[in-house]
């Protein structure tokens, strides 16, 4: 009888959880993502973010791996509240999901370890990818109003924006010569 007790008990334990154990990610134990594949961006999305991706936590969660915390909230964008999903690595934002309709339409790439297709990722320089700012960027809007936004080249989804040093006023695009110093800040993928 005695031992039957500390079973219920031993159980309820396990079923109810600790909270030294609530924490872990068990998605990330099971032995198919031990070797994980990377996340990398692509015309269809952000590693398994796609424009069919409910923008729920569980949702993008399966999306990535189960490889971030993740935590939401809701902002004020012209006028229209906009939720989003941001993805925590190392208490860090790595990744900005934002949604319409309850979808996903655009990801912020913020973690230099997640890639393009063709190797780009936050900290490259702008002249590595360009010679000119000319057909290819516009002067960066709202959160990014500091930067320059480039189109990725031969992309209809993927675009960059770049930070620097520059002292010109707020709108205007820096002259190209200012721009070869600039450094990727953000990857932007939009639906």
């Amino acid at each position: 009888m005695k031992s039957l007790r500390i079973s219920v008990c031993a159980l309820a334990l396990a079923l109810s959880g600790c909270s030294t154990l609530s924490s872990v990610n068990w998605s990330a134990a099971l032995p198919w993502n031990w070797f994980g594949s990377s996340i990398e961006v692509s015309e269809q999305g952000v590693g398994g973010i796609a424009a069919n991706t409910a923008l729920d936590e569980k949702a993008i969660n399966d999306a990535l791996n189960g490889n971030y915390h993740l935590r939401s909230g809701m902002k004020t964008e012209k006028g229209k509240i906009v939720r989003y999903v941001e993805a925590l690595k190392d208490d860090k934002v790595a990744l900005v999901v934002n949604g319409e309709n309850g979808t996903v339409s655009r990801v912020d790439v913020l973690d230099s370890s997640i890639e393009t297709a063709n190797g780009v990722k936050t900290g490259t320089a702008f002249s590595g990818l360009y010679d000119k700012a000319f057909g290819h960027c516009v002067a960066a809007t709202g959160d990014d109003v500091k930067g320059v936004e480039c189109k990725a080249p031969g992309s209809a989804h993927i675009s960059y924006v770049f930070t620097g040093d520059w002292r010109g006023p707020e709108g205007l695009m820096p002259s190209d010569d200012a721009l070869k110093s600039w450094k990727l800040n953000k990857i932007i993928w939009r639906r």
